[in-house]
């Protein structure tokens, strides 16, 4: 049977109407949000810190030329507390628009919400290629719609809307290069992995699993990728090894992409349990912290941090697990206090039974994509198993699921599609396409 090029024509004109309608009923929709929400970046309290907290402070450092510095309220030297890839980026909006003002915060907010928006074309793209046209639009949909991504677009001045913009591309990249050996091709694969990583490294835990899987089908498809895989991996380095060695030199020992680790371990396994995140303990929140960063610098101050958790772990062994295994129940079910309250805070019964509800639907959807197909269900299973690990180890809050919201968004709508007892399309592959 030969192809009808005309009907060809015709269906990738309908999904790039598809594709549009989704992407600017998105963008609309955020943009509509930000008109109620950009006011409050521009608070003054404490030098208006609530504008990107962290990395605000860093990026204001780069734009009035002191480098990538100073992430707390007051001056503390040379940081490495975050990765370069977002501070560089408000940097250059507060270089164009002013540091603080309501033209670097409308900005700053567009481009949140762009990214989200975004967002949309990897879902609908990867649905497709995994579960078929009609599971493919409606989570392209449900994304435009997804409350958590319309707020977080809007209340998040951090990397972590572009974070899930990136790794949802990721796994997009991923699923085309399963039987690819071009060149060109997997270099890029290693440009979006280092940028990946210069934004957010927690993405770097489930590039070994994407890069197993690869290797797995291009031996069933009897290619062999691994000569461009060698020239992706040092593409990635080459672009990553700039930013380890300027962390390593001003830590003076070795830091892979960020070097508070232990902070971050304190910040959820605090004295202060009532919460997933004792923010209180952050320099940023806590003067006495905050002088002791002044005093000693962010290096010492970091390596007294690791010293404690490492305490923590070793000598209150139970009740770190307790609090890792309250986090993982959070990380899926918003609920951390038993029993919850009724609020409207983001912690109360409204909020914990719609996550639970979503978090429901997609382990469904797992379920079945797994049981039909598991070989090309993995890419799906690898973000949403490891990605969160870092956080069940540390401390958790809503954003820090975000990056994988996609994926649960896209496994929900296939398991809400089982569980109507409707044949959303078998795992097959979209081989037009």
């Amino acid at each position: 049977m030969t192809n009808n090029p005309s009907a060809t024509f015709d269906r990738k004109k309908s999904v790039s109407q598809l594709l549009l309608a989704i992407f600017l009923v998105a963008l609309a929709i955020r943009l509509v949000a930000m008109a109620f929400a950009y006011g409050s970046l521009l608070d003054p309290a404490r030098g208006h810190y609530a504008f990107g907290y962290e990395f605000g402070r860093i990026a204001q450092s780069i734009a009035t030329g002191h480098g990538f510095s100073s992430p707390y309220p007051e001056p503390t030297g040379p940081s490495a507390l975050v990765g370069p890839g977002y501070a560089y980026l408000l940097a250059g909006i507060f270089e164009l628009f002013g540091v603080y003002t309501p033209a670097s915060a409308i900005v700053t907010l567009t481009l949140n919400n762009l990214f989200s928006a975004l967002t949309c074309l990897p879902i609908y793209f990867i649905a497709l290629r995994i579960f078929g046209p009609t599971v493919a639009a409606r989570a392209g949909w449900c994304w435009a719609l997804f409350p958590y991504a319309v707020a977080g677009a809007n209340e998040w001045v951090w990397e972590t809307v572009l974070t899930t913009l990136i790794l949802t591309s990721l796994l997009l990249y991923t699923l085309h290069l399963e039987s690819s050996v071009s060149y060109a091709a997997w270099v890029g694969y290693g440009l979006l992995w280092a940028l990946s990583a210069l934004t957010s490294a927690v993405t770097l835990s489930t590039l070994p699993f994407f890069g197993l899987w690869m290797l797995a089908r291009q031996r069933r498809n009897g290619t062999n990728c691994i000569g461009p895989a060698v020239v992706a991996s040092l593409v990635f380095w080459i672009v990553v090894a700039p930013w380890i060695w300027r962390s390593s030199h001003t830590y003076g020992r070795f830091v892979a992409f960020r070097g508070n680790f232990g902070l971050e371990v304190m910040v959820g396994n605090s004295n202060d349990s009532s919460r997933p995140s004792d923010w209180n303990v952050l320099p940023g929140e806590n003067h006495a912290e905050l002088v002791k960063v002044q005093q000693i610098g962010e290096p010492a101050y970091m390596a007294e941090k690791q010293q404690q958790a490492r305490e923590v772990i070793e000598k209150h062994t139970l009740y770190y697990t307790r609090q890792s295994l309250r986090r993982f129940v959070y990380a899926w079910t918003n609920l951390w206090d038993i029993p919850p309250k009724w609020s409207v805070d983001g912690s109360g019964i409204p909020d914990v039974l719609t996550y639970s509800l979503i978090s429901f639907l997609a382990f469904t959807g797992l379920y079945g994509a797994v049981r039909t197909n598991w070989s090309d269900a993995i890419p799906l299973v690898i973000p949403v198993v490891f990605f969160p690990i870092v956080y069940y180890l540390t401390h958790q809050d809503v954003r820090f699921r975000h990056p994988i919201d996609p994926v649960i968004v896209i496994l929900a709508v296939y398991g809400a599609l089982s569980l109507r007892g409707q044949q959303a399309e078998s795992l097959s592959r979209a081989n037009n396409l």
